[in-house]
């Protein structure tokens, strides 16, 4: 299988905004794709004021805090929330049985005439964690029971029901979003640790590679990037096309290999400053990924980033399959690094899949 390059690069200048005061050596994304820069919290710069600010937006956006916990944390939010939702009712049955004198009653199969008795048997506090422990698993009823002459245990009742069935679908709701989330998908997808400019098809080109570590294939799968310069305190920003084999503008249809990236190094290309002509300019360039899952069609999104020393001139990526004895496909566990594009490579076993000369 062979490929060819092609790029198209817009021909408007970068867009200029006042986005980033430090350093341009900061990195924005790291190399796996989390976001590196933080915004203040408050503009005062009060530490009080920014942890205030920080809970009420946690506080906002309750589903998307917990999804996004580690899993030892959504563990303890989900036994912690059980055990307070139990508590909290055990001391309002507590509190019910106090106030209608049930915790005075000696024997509650025989309690004083005209006295009735909400729920036969609270009569301490662990009693009454007990029966809101039945309550809300509905284990069954016992010797506890809660009386239907009693309105305030059955309102109690009926309350304690609806809200533990919130909190249950709330907390099951959040394990399936979190087993589900796209970024587990996209955490199967792996990007060379550094990208290589060299010769493809007689144009000095940009490459980026990437492979799927994953047995079953990804669909549609698109790579873009965006350049970003900081030029003082003005952070430019510069969208960049990268194409495969002789597809154009498509998506490739199936991910299952290791595929190479190109984007090419013309005079037009953001990139050609600074690594055809030298320029000193620094930059990071985030390289986004999307493809399709197989079996649900949802959307996944891998993406990382690489500085201008991550970027190596003159190379190439090592071979990336080679066919065994028996004619199958393997691939070589040295695909996602670079070599000098001079090194000599051995024809008779390796599979041309970008032809770039070294796969």
């Amino acid at each position: 299988m062979t490929s060819k390059s092609k790029a198209s690069v817009p021909g408007d200048k970068a867009s200029s905004s006042l986005l980033l005061s430090s350093p341009p050596y900061q990195r924005l994304i790291t190399k796996e794709g989390r976001c590196a820069f933080r915004v203040p919290l408050s503009s005062s710069g009060s530490r009080r004021k920014s942890l205030r600010r920080a809970w009420l937006l946690a506080v906002q956006d309750l589903w998307g805090l917990l999804v996004n916990l580690r899993w030892r944390w959504t563990l303890l939010a989900f036994c912690s929330s059980f055990v307070a939702h139990w508590l909290f009712f055990a001391c309002l049955w507590y509190l019910l049985a106090h106030l209608n004198g049930d915790l005075d009653v000696q024997d509650h199969d025989a309690p004083p005439q005209g006295h009735v008795v909400c729920v036969k048997y609270i009569t301490s506090f662990s009693a009454a964690f007990s029966f809101s422990l039945e309550t809300q698993l509905t284990i069954g009823y016992g010797t506890m029971f809660p009386s239907g002459d009693c309105p305030s245990a059955i309102a109690l009742l009926a309350v304690q029901m609806l809200l533990g069935l919130m909190l249950e679908v709330f907390i099951t709701g959040a394990f399936v979003a979190k087993l589900s989330r796209p970024q587990k998908q996209a955490g199967a997808i792996q990007f060379s640790p550094q990208a290589a400019v060299g010769q493809h098809l007689g144009q000095t080109c940009l490459m980026v590679r990437a492979t799927n570590l994953l047995k079953r294939p990804l669909l549609d799968v698109t790579l873009s990037a965006v350049l970003y310069k900081c030029e003082g305190q003005a952070l430019h920003q510069t969208s960049l096309d990268f194409y495969l084999d002789h597809l154009g503008q498509k998506a490739c249809p199936l991910f299952i290999f290791p595929l190479t990236f190109y984007h090419p190094l013309e005079p037009q290309s953001p990139l050609y400053p600074a690594l055809c002509e030298g320029s000193p300019t620094n930059f990071e360039l985030v390289v986004f990924l999307s493809a399709l899952q197989e079996g649900t069609g949802d959307s996944c999104q891998k993406r990382t980033s690489y500085l201008r020393q991550e970027i190596k001139l003159n190379h190439c990526f090592a071979p990336a399959f080679r066919i065994d004895s028996r004619g199958r496909y393997t691939v070589s566990t040295q695909h996602l690094s670079t070599a000098p594009s001079n090194e000599p490579v051995n024809k008779d076993s390796v599979v041309q899949i970008n032809s770039d000369g070294m796969e």
